[in-house]
């Protein structure tokens, strides 16, 4: 037996009908654009594992600074906690 019950010959066949409706030209171009593809993704993934540990060591606020996550220089959170601090005062 074969991969899933399916034996060898089963499989030959199933090439054999692919090789003939796509050629192998076709076929060759397929290949060849899923290498690519396959390299581009792994490089994308290295230069990604890069950057975290580039940025890891980095000082927080500077890095909410260059991603927009402050506001006049001032991080998102502590105004939300400012702002929220202020509302629970006025409530009580």
């Amino acid at each position: 037996m074969g991969f899933g019950g399916i034996s060898i010959w089963q499989l030959l066949i199933i090439l054999v009908i692919i090789v003939l409706l796509f050629g192998t030209k076709k076929l060759r171009n397929i290949g060849s654009d899923l290498g690519s593809a396959i390299k581009s993704f792994r490089a994308s993934l290295k230069d990604g594992a890069a950057r975290a540990e580039e940025t890891k060591d980095k000082d927080p606020e500077k890095i909410a600074e260059k991603s927009g996550d402050t506001i006049d220089g001032i991080m998102k959170d502590t105004v939300k906690e400012t702002v929220d601090g202020k509302k629970h005062a006025s409530t009580s």
